[in-house]
């Protein structure tokens, strides 16, 4: 069998419902590493709340990638190389603070191992915090305070709310940022032309393979660029309706090791 590059988002597909990888899985994994195919983990989180995942799976050791802030840094697990990153303008942060503060949105972006707030943080940023196992620091005059290169801003609100705001800023932004839902309560303010799917297409010459060869997995909005892009786009049983329609393939869930029927099946 042809040599693959499997691309595994996060939370939702490689993790279980308690944000674990389980043995299977891991095992998996590593089968099929061995066997000369390789792993990229694609997510929307910043660089350092990956690294747990990337010390579990050993991708040090192993080989491997990881795509960030929803692909606009990649990072070669062996070396630590950054080997691509794209920032966001720092011109777009006032105007982005002014729609959060008028909608009551939470809004934030990173430093280092930091999540950094605009506001008191609201259930979703605290959420974001956990999921990362960073801590949030709240800081005065956020658009002052962001003088440094950032990868991307995230925006906070209940899922309709999200919804609308997402259009909103889609249609406010369209030549200077993309924006889109990872979850329904998270909109993600990215660089223009940034997405799991376009990190992906800059790794394919490093890589040496064609997207045929590239297969993805993925339950979140921010996954469907990379399912459609790919040459085999698989949504978990537990991805949102959009995803699975997206999709040229539904696995079981990832509360049922669904990433292993995708080695046993495919791989």
């Amino acid at each position: 069998m042809e040599k693959k590059v499997l691309v595994l988002d996060i939370d939702g597909t490689l993790t279980n419902s308690k944000k674990e990888i389980t043995d299977k899985t891991r095992h998996a994994i590593w089968d099929a590493v061995l066997r000369g195919h390789k792993v990229m983990l694609a997510s929307g989180r910043p660089t350092p709340g990956m690294r747990r995942y990337e010390e579990e799976l050993e991708l040090a050791r192993y080989g491997g990638y990881l795509l960030s802030f929803n692909g606009a840094r990649i990072v070669e697990c062996r070396t630590g190389e950054v080997i691509y990153q794209s920032t966001l303008s720092p011109g777009l942060v006032p105007g982005l603070y002014r729609y959060a503060r008028e909608r009551r949105m939470g809004l934030v972006t990173y430093l280092g191992d930091t999540v950094i707030s605009a506001f008191e943080p609201d259930e979703y940023v605290l959420l974001e915090a956990r999921i990362n196992g960073l801590p949030v620091r709240v800081v005065e005059n956020f658009p002052g305070f962001v003088d440094f290169d950032i990868q991307k801003c995230l925006m906070t609100a209940p899922g309709e709310q999200a919804a609308v705001y997402e259009k909103e800023l889609q249609d406010k932004y369209e030549r200077e940022a993309s924006i889109y839902r990872s979850e329904p309560f998270f909109v993600e303010v990215m660089p223009t032309g940034v997405s799991k799917a376009s990190s992906i297409e800059q790794m394919l010459p490093v890589l040496g393979v064609d997207r045929e060869h590239v297969i993805c997995c993925g339950d979140g909005f921010n996954d469907i660029s990379m399912i459609r892009y790919a040459g085999l786009g698989v949504a978990m049983a537990n991805a949102q309706d959009a995803v699975k329609e997206a999709a040229d393939y539904i696995t079981a869930s990832n509360d049922e090791d669904g990433i292993v029927q995708v080695i046993e099946k495919f791989m």
